[in-house]
């Protein structure tokens, strides 16, 4: 089987007023499905501009991705979009979550953008929050809710359309530690149970040390990709796993 996310010498470069800015140069990685790979690196590294990349926010200058044997590189915008609605789950680290909308109608909202109206919409919600221990929330809004819970109610929105990928951008990144422990609980039991390959990119040892790879970023380039051989569990001792500074030496 091919890996499903295969990215070949890809290239990312803007143009900020006559400056040439390489933010990604020649990276090549494979991801294989129901994999957990967390993503270091020090701001400006190139994480987030592969994150963009993997999860068809934006276009390579050059290079090949390959989505599960797709080219996603020679897609049109409407197939891209596709994509990112059908194929592939997304959550930041500020919730976006839309304030006068309940639990279960922010939950809802990527069905909007189906081609097909969903009949079982609500159903498919309320099972969404369940799998992220929400299940007695869905009529709450955001503002009745606290950050970790309002981060649950992202990830069940990310999971609405039943996503072979997680992009995760610092999920963790507004949150408390033991609340960050939760989230990575949360990621951990839907890439083991429900085989979702999940994609994170942070800059926290202590989030990256739940995956399974950890793969390190400087100057759009890749330094490093290594296993963890342990990785952690919340409440559990720190994983044998590199650390940023690691990562950046």
């Amino acid at each position: 089987m091919p890996p499903l996310i295969d990215v070949r010498n890809l290239t990312k470069t803007y143009w900020l007023g006559e400056v040439i800015v390489n933010a990604l140069v020649g990276v090549t990685v494979d991801v294989e499905e129901g994999s957990y790979v967390a993503i270091m690196g020090p701001s400006g590294s190139g994480k987030s501009t592969f994150m963009n990349l993997v999860g068809c926010l934006d276009r390579p200058t050059s290079g090949q991705y390959l989505l599960d044997g797709m080219a996603v590189e020679s897609l049109d915008r409407d197939q891209l979009a596709e994509i990112r609605n059908q194929r592939i789950g997304f959550v930041f680290q500020n919730f976006n979550l839309l304030p006068r909308m309940s639990a279960l109608e922010n939950v809802k909202l990527p069905l909007l953008y189906k081609d097909t109206d969903t009949p079982d919409a609500d159903e498919q919600a309320q099972r969404a929050l369940s799998l992220v221990g929400l299940a007695n929330r869905e009529g709450n809004f955001p503002t009745q809710l606290s950050g970790g819970q309002q981060q649950r109610v992202a990830i069940a929105r990310a999971l609405i359309n039943n996503p072979q990928i997680l992009l995760a951008d610092e999920p963790t990144g507004a949150l408390d530690s033991r609340t960050s422990a939760d989230i990575m609980s949360i990621f951990q039991e839907l890439n083991r149970t429900q085989g979702i390959t999940i994609v994170l990119v942070t800059h926290s040892d202590e989030v990256a040390g739940h995956a399974d790879r950890i793969i390190g970023f400087r100057d759009g380039r890749i330094v490093s990709d290594a296993p963890v051989i342990h990785p952690k569990g919340a409440g559990e001792a720190p994983a044998a796993a590199l650390t940023l500074a690691e990562v950046v030496s």
